[in-house]
């Protein structure tokens, strides 16, 4: 996994920084995971090739999270778009774009499949051999969902000279990847765990954005590879975090610790902070391994 994020602002871009969104690749699958003003110029400033965006993932209805959503439409369009574009948003979110499309003439030139969400229950939206995507409901102002992304590891890493020293035809190596046995040059059944090393478990990343502190979301997130909560505010401004239903760094630490996750990533900061270390200090006081959002800055989970 290849998390890149293009915006960590909250509510309104800074000139350094923009609205909520990310880039998170798997397997040479590339993920949008919100939208805020002006994402289209990040994916261009960051070399993100615009169509090799399927899936877009909207957490909820708040301008700052899907305000960039019609005008990269529209350019996948002038860009000569034919494939397909799947959107997961709440329910509303088709009635919105095709409004604006409507209203300006311009209309798509491929297909837009709308997965609107509604369910108060954490849901697998996508899935197949590789991946499994499901929601994490928040508890915001208006309807609002993380995302679960899980990382399916199939294969094992072979032993490269175990699997010489018992020579073993190389047309074997994918299927002993998957878990069979080998056969050496003289017939000799070779035990699959003399081959390979041990299958690495599943990475997930978890992206919680607008929330209060919600500690039901817990068991979803219970163990994940790298959870991003949003930390709008400082305990200084716990009063209005609680006031708008948001989270300070120290709430979101103390759901990183619980979950057992192995990182936390800070983001969504208010813009009435002009350093955001502040941020960082107060989670590590609940949770040792924090990280914190930058514009461009990349993860690889």
């Amino acid at each position: 996994m290849k998390l890149t994020i293009l915006g960590c602002s909250s509510a309104f871009p800074k000139k350094d920084s923009s609205t909520s969104s990310q880039l998170l690749e798997i397997n040479g699958k590339s993920f949008l995971i919100d939208c805020g003003e002006g994402t289209q110029i990040q994916l261009r400033k960051y070399g993100v090739k615009l169509n090799s965006i399927e899936n877009i993932f909207i957490s909820h209805l708040h301008g700052d999270h899907f305000f960039g959503l019609p005008g990269l439409i529209s350019t996948l369009k002038l860009l000569g778009r034919t494939k397909a574009l799947n959107i997961y948003g709440p329910t509303g979110i088709k009635k919105a774009i095709t409004l604006l499309l409507k209203l300006g003439g311009s209309w798509t030139n491929y297909d837009l499949h709308f997965h609107e969400l509604n369910s108060t229950e954490s849901i697998v939206i996508l899935e197949n051999s590789k991946f499994k995507i499901q929601t994490i409901p928040l508890n915001h102002r208006i309807y609002t969902n993380g995302f679960l992304f899980t990382e399916i590891i199939n294969e094992q890493k072979l032993l490269i000279q175990n699997v010489e020293k018992y020579k073993i035809d190389k047309t074997q190596y994918r299927g002993i990847k998957l878990g069979k046995d080998g056969i050496s040059l003289n017939g000799e059944l070779i035990k699959n765990s003399l081959l390979t090393e041990p299958k690495e478990e599943d990475k997930s990343y978890a992206y919680c954005s607008d929330t209060c502190f919600f500690p039901k979301i817990i068991p979803i997130i219970k163990n994940s590879t790298v959870l991003y909560h949003e930390s709008t505010f400082l305990e200084s401004h716990k009063k209005i975090a609680s006031m708008t239903k948001h989270s300070t760094a120290r709430e979101a630490a103390e759901i990183a610790k619980q979950a057992n996750v192995a990182t936390l990533i800070l983001g969504h900061f208010s813009s009435r902070y002009n350093d955001i270390e502040g941020f960082k200090t107060e989670a590590e006081s609940v949770f040792s391994n924090v990280e914190l959002s930058n514009d461009g800055k990349i993860f690889n989970i």
